[in-house]
């Protein structure tokens, strides 16, 4: 049989210390984890037409996300929620069917901008995603309902 005190004493040094080092990052994947059903179990529960909204501008590795939970009843949870939850109503839930503006003239500058809703809509399931060239294009087909800033995006 070993014993630790058959180790030089400079190994077993090492390894507490790799030990304490790791157990911050094992107790954080340990919460997330144990977290994760929870959150899901508590959107779950949420009652009436909510939506999981979040914003990327740039390229599929950038940083700049945004993001808010859009409840629809009462509207709240969001900058233009009254706007977005009745565009989202007229368009039954389906962010596919949103009515764009058509007289909307958007440059053709290429800085894309990714939207996502995920959620609940009339009892059934809504995930939608979709890049777009640019905020201009963003808010001509979809209206309020990813205007996450409080700017409005300028007419052209």
């Amino acid at each position: 049989m070993t014993y630790f005190s058959d180790f030089p004493h400079g190994s077993r040094s090492r390894s507490a210390r790799a030990v304490r080092r790791a157990l911050p990052a094992v107790a954080a994947l340990l919460l997330a984890v144990g977290a994760a059903p929870a959150l899901a179990a508590s959107q779950d529960a949420l009652p009436g037409n909510w939506l999981q909204l979040t914003v990327t501008r740039g390229d599929a590795r950038s940083s700049d996300t945004r993001g808010t939970l859009l409840m629809c009843d009462p509207p709240q949870g969001h900058p233009r929620a009254a706007e977005a939850c009745d565009t989202l109503a007229r368009a039954g839930g389906d962010v596919d069917a949103v009515p764009g503006d058509g007289d909307r003239v958007c440059p053709l500058v290429y800085a894309p901008v990714t939207v996502r809703a995920q959620g609940r809509w009339d009892g059934r399931a809504v995930d939608y995603q979709h890049t777009f060239s640019n905020d201009c294009e963003r808010e001509a087909l979809t209206g309020a309902v990813f205007a996450l800033d409080d700017e409005q995006v300028p007419e052209v």
